[in-house]
């Protein structure tokens, strides 16, 4: 999945997004013990894409995660998703000093880099990934997303035991040719695969399920 990544760094990552900023000596500290990606260690000016998961293992948001410095970070979000990433940081910030503040996203997504990120595979917060239900396996990329080598975070169980266990999602986020609208059901060989989450030109994401006619 590395070349849906690296388009996703060099492109989606600069589209309008919900900024957290996140400040304090406990800053990197806390993170680390929040986020599923390796935050310990980043350079200043590094930036990596992380999800943010319910202690359950659903996934909130995939956030990006900058360093400014030893005390400063940045978490970006999807347009929207800033409330809910908030939310769920701000849950577990107990004795520890860092602050955490909310800039919203200020204009939409161009046209073209929406289609971009239909053919690319690439999900987006409110469509392919719904908050609190969105399992981490159904995402194609999410060896690239989290550490498992990291120590302990909200919702690790879930993610260590799918991996060590070989185990498959019931559903995967999987690009299919077609122009139905989101929300309708893909039919294949007269059976529902699964149901339209992104649609533009030609090119849907679609929530299907992993045992499904060819």
């Amino acid at each position: 999945m590395g070349d849906v990544v690296e388009w996703a760094k060099q492109v989606w990552a600069k589209t309008p997004r919900d900024v957290i900023s996140a400040s304090g000596a406990d800053t990197e500290r806390y993170l680390h013990s929040q986020l599923a990606q390796q935050i310990e260690g980043m350079r200043d000016g590094d930036r990596v894409w992380s999800l943010v998961l319910e202690p359950s293992g659903k996934v909130i948001a995939l956030v990006g995660v900058m360093r400014r410095n030893a005390t400063e970070f940045e978490i970006d979000c999807d347009a929207g998703d800033g409330e809910v990433v908030l939310a769920r940081l701000q849950r577990f910030r107990l004795r520890v000093e860092t602050e955490l503040s909310l800039s919203i996203a200020e204009g939409e997504v161009a046209d073209e880099v929406e289609r971009e990120r239909i053919r690319e595979g690439w999900p987006r917060g409110g469509r392919e990934i719904v908050a609190g239900e969105t399992i981490p396996a159904e995402l194609p990329m999410l060896h690239d997303l989290v550490s498992f080598t990291k120590g302990c975070y909200p919702g690790q169980e879930l993610v260590e035991r799918m991996d060590a266990r070989s185990a498959a999602s019931p559903f995967e986020i999987v690009r299919i040719d077609g122009d139905l609208s989101v929300g309708s059901e893909v039919v294949i060989d007269g059976e529902a695969i699964g149901t339209v989450t992104s649609a533009a030109d030609g090119a849907m994401l679609v929530r299907a399920r992993r045992k499904r006619p060819s």
